[in-house]
């Protein structure tokens, strides 16, 4: 007998938020939310919309026939706890009132928010669109584990809609598409020897210090424009090793290199330019390996769905500089955008903490976007 209590997902979405707080989630133990959501949605909803329960992984969707579907998605995961489960209420540093707790910020005030538009419309004759609600296990670890990417593969049927939003925190305003990101793992070989007779040896980490040099002078893109949202790019080392000994000439280094790239770009376009300015391949001593590649989401605002909520929340639009999970969307031809409560800077946080007037803000953007109201 499922015994997980029921939400009150019709309700004052900054209740929903504390709630879902309150039922601690972090990546693989999300069972217990998973319960409760899908439990308060099988409760909550019309007998026609329809709920699925996948591992950890809720989702619902209507079928009323309205032209165009939005996607409304967001994970129930959360990083390792601190302490800071339960929630509290109270001040934050400029005097609002502000909800504290793990996953307050990254993103169950996205998430209920989201949860709170789809039960409280799915039957409403105000509904403009068509929706589906996703609430996926995982995110916050090794893509391995992400549900997203296992319902995409078991029921790719629920990824199908016009236009994805994705609840992660962007302060209250959209932050369309993202960048892509490319890591590539640099190493050089040399001799070891003592650092008395250098002569004698061949230095790894000097081998690897012209290829650092073309990063150092690299120039990136600093304005991409695509639908009105400007990206900037950036080739960083970001991580190095070498040496065994403070006294001993280093016969193998090595660094990870990361490009982040603009959405104008595929993938196969930014590795060939980012191993165009590294210039190794002729380079003896050198080689590289390709450690991680994450496809980049054009904004796709131009898309009438898309262009509707912009309008619903005043025309404020900036581009996604990281990469979230609005890349997965893209790669299926769906125009998706990170619109969510919050300061991200707050994430992961010890101290995370969303105001909630702001939950109330997006709350109140995203009902009359739904609604067709301008």
């Amino acid at each position: 007998m499922n015994t997980s209590p029921v939400l009150d997902l019709t309700g004052d979405p900054i209740e929903l938020t504390a709630a879902f707080v309150d039922i601690a989630s972090p990546s693989h133990h999300e069972e217990a939310i998973a319960d409760a959501l899908e439990a308060s949605l099988r409760a909550t909803l019309p007998a026609e919309v329809e709920v699925l329960r996948y591992n950890n992984n809720v989702l619902a969707r209507t079928q009323r026939g309205l032209g165009s579907r939005v996607i409304l998605a967001g994970h129930l995961d959360t990083v390792p706890l601190a302490d800071n489960v339960p929630h509290t209420r109270g001040k934050d540093g400029e005097g609002r009132d502000t909800l504290f707790g793990c996953g307050t910020v990254d993103m169950k005030s996205g998430l209920a928010v989201y949860a709170q538009a789809f039960a409280s419309l799915a039957d409403s004759p105000d509904l403009r669109h068509d929706l589906t609600f996703i609430a996926y296990e995982g995110e916050e670890v090794a893509t391995e584990f992400n549900g997203l990417g296992h319902i995409e593969k078991e029921h790719p049927e629920w990824l199908r809609g016009d236009v994805a939003l994705l609840g992660e925190p962007s302060g209250g305003v959209i932050e369309a598409g993202c960048q892509g990101s490319i890591r590539l793992k640099v190493k050089a070989t040399g001799t070891r020897a003592h650092s008395a007779r250098a002569w004698l040896g061949a230095n790894a980490i000097h081998r690897l210090s012209p290829v650092i040099e073309r990063v150092a002078q690299y120039s990136p893109r600093e304005a991409v424009e695509m639908d009105g949202c400007v990206y900037r790019e950036g080739l960083n080392v970001v991580r190095m090793e070498a040496g065994v000994a403070n006294n001993t000439i280093p016969d193998e280094a090595w660094f990870f290199v990361n490009f982040r790239f603009a959405p104008d770009r595929t993938c196969d376009e930014a590795l060939e330019h980012l191993l165009g300015v590294l210039d190794i391949e002729e380079e003896e001593h050198l080689s590289y390996e390709v450690d991680d590649v994450a496809a980049p989401a054009a904004p796709g605002l131009s898309v009438p769905a898309a262009r509707a909520l912009v309008e619903a929340v005043g025309g404020e639009v900036r581009a996604k500089y990281g990469w979230t999970d609005v890349s997965r969307f893209g790669q299926l031809g769906i125009p998706a955008v990170n619109f969510g409560c919050g300061d991200p800077g707050f994430a992961h946080k010890k101290d995370e903490q969303c105001p909630v007037e702001q939950i109330t803000e997006v709350s109140q953007a995203l009902h009359r976007y739904l609604r067709g109201e301008a």
